[in-house]
């Protein structure tokens, strides 16, 4: 018969099988400085209940904030609200010391990237090519376009250099990219969230949710490589292995609150794990 796993179950697997995470290697920031603030957010579910709690949190330049918590606990509304694509009920988002609401002009200004959860239905047109979507940051200004001109040949050969600087395996930039295997929709995606000249802000949703080990190190690598670069980066994850190899501080999110946070290397696992089952 199966019977439900106690808390004390859950941190016992936890502890017990838990893998140790890859070492990463991550600069040191001397000055940092706060990128996103998030003040008294609150949020409802799609069916109008209430999914964010009123949370404060802030992510320094140059630091991963790792958010844990088992699905359906407010952190997917959290994402949608720092992404524009929910509103909040009450609360404020500042990002560089600014009111924020994630219009698709304020996240240009503050050099806000997302890399999203399920990228296909979130991030990308799947019937639109590779080149294409690669382009729907930038395919209003120079050089891929000119006036209301959008320039193709421009568009085409960006996405040629990133398809190239990202490893991503497609038959030719004009390919619909709903045809591409996930790991490289998802290489496509972080080719156009990470490839700008000057990056703020990084959040990032269950990136490598359901991609190979060959895709997961690759995103990892370049996650860490924006964080060193100064990046301040976001990562909600249900994987508690990947947020303890990346993240720099972790919480845990339960009931849409805050009810944990601690620096990586002063983490409490079981801890961790009794927050993430609510107690």
């Amino acid at each position: 018969m199966v019977r439900d796993l106690t808390v004390a179950d859950m941190s016992e697997m936890m502890m017990g099988d838990r893998r140790e995470p890859t070492p990463v290697e991550k600069t040191n920031h001397p000055d940092p400085v706060p990128v996103l603030e998030i003040k008294d957010i609150r949020a409802n579910k799609d069916n109008g209940l209430e999914a964010v709690l009123g949370v404060n949190l802030t992510v320094y330049s140059g630091e991963i904030v790792g958010i844990a918590g088992i699905s359906g606990n407010g952190q997917r509304e959290l994402v949608e609200v720092l992404a524009g694509q929910r509103p909040p009920t009450s609360g404020e988002v500042w990002v560089n010391g600014e009111p924020y609401s994630a219009t698709r002009r304020e996240m240009y200004k503050h050099k806000v990237f997302a890399l999203p959860e399920e990228p296909l239905r979130n991030a990308c047109v799947p019937h639109m090519s590779v080149a294409e979507n690669m382009a729907l940051r930038t395919f209003d200004r120079p050089p891929q376009a000119k006036g209301i001109l959008i320039m193709l040949k421009a568009i085409r050969q960006v996405a040629q250099g990133l398809i190239q600087q990202f490893s991503v395996k497609t038959p030719s930039p004009e390919t619909p990219v709903g045809n591409l295997s996930g790991g490289n929709v998802q290489r496509a995606v972080l080719a156009r969230e990470l490839s700008a000249d000057h990056i703020k802000l990084l959040i990032a949703a269950n990136p490598c949710f359901g991609l190979d080990f060959a895709a997961v190190e690759f995103i990892h690598g370049q996650i860490v490589e924006a964080r060193n670069r100064g990046v301040a980066v976001l990562l909600v994850s249900e994987d508690l292995d990947e947020l303890l190899k990346l993240s720099d501080r972790i919480l845990v999110i339960s009931g849409g609150r805050f009810v944990y946070e601690s620096a990586i290397a002063e983490a409490d696992f079981a801890t961790i794990g009794r927050s993430m089952a609510g107690h």
